[in-house]
């Protein structure tokens, strides 16, 4: 049997420093940049050894993916919460929808930076990660649109599923240009991006469905 600290088993201390050493990162990468933060950085501010670190990441890469994987398993949650919860149609639905996944993605200012500021082309594998993470969001379209119009026939599918994928590249394009000038703590900004990206996404829309 394992001894327990702090009423935390093994697996749970394990558990723990892992999330202490991603929230470090994600304030050092956020404020100094992925080139310019050092694994021995991380591990001081999250107050653990590097012994720890390398019994969790195989390196500072590998810690970033893993970051960005939180990130995206956090923004999952959220919106498969917030489409449990629609009871309107697509036009009343979709704005909703799309200030939820802004949000989740600008509320915190590192998030922000960490996501769009600085993952094209730090590593294949983190573009690998960038790339699943828009092709669950991608399917999530998918999933919203079979709910509002049926299920597409076999011809039909392949169009949805590149337009769903355009759609959502598109909007992270935005996103990512918003961020060069944007004040994340201005309210007023963040509103102006909601409706800019309902915009696109309704003609984008509107174009699918006629």
């Amino acid at each position: 049997m394992s001894r327990t600290i702090r009423g935390l088993d093994a697996e749970q201390r394990r558990a723990e420093r892992r999330e202490q050493l991603l929230d470090a990162a994600l304030t050092l990468f956020a404020a100094n940049g992925y080139l310019n933060t050092s694994i021995e950085q991380i591990c001081t501010t999250a107050y653990i050894g590097t012994k720890s670190f390398y019994e969790l990441f195989s390196s500072r890469e590998d810690c970033y993916v893993a970051l960005l994987r939180r990130t995206s398993e956090r923004l999952e949650a959220r919106m498969a919460e917030a489409a449990k919860q629609a009871n309107g149609n697509e036009r009343q639905e979709a704005p909703r929808l799309l200030a939820t996944f802004v949000h989740a993605l600008v509320d915190d200012p590192r998030v922000t930076r960490v996501t769009f500021g600085m993952a094209a082309g730090i590593s294949e594998s983190a573009e690998r990660e960038r790339r699943t993470n828009r092709r669950w969001s991608a399917a999530f379209l998918e999933q919203l649109w079979d709910a509002y119009d049926g299920p597409p026939t076999d011809e039909q599918r392949p169009l949805r599923h590149s337009v769903a994928i355009g759609l959502v590249g598109g909007m992270f394009d935005q996103i990512s240009d918003w961020l060069l000038d944007a004040d994340l703590t201005n309210p007023k900004q963040v509103d102006v991006l909601i409706d800019d990206l309902t915009t696109f996404y309704i003609t984008v829309r509107r174009g699918l469905t006629r």
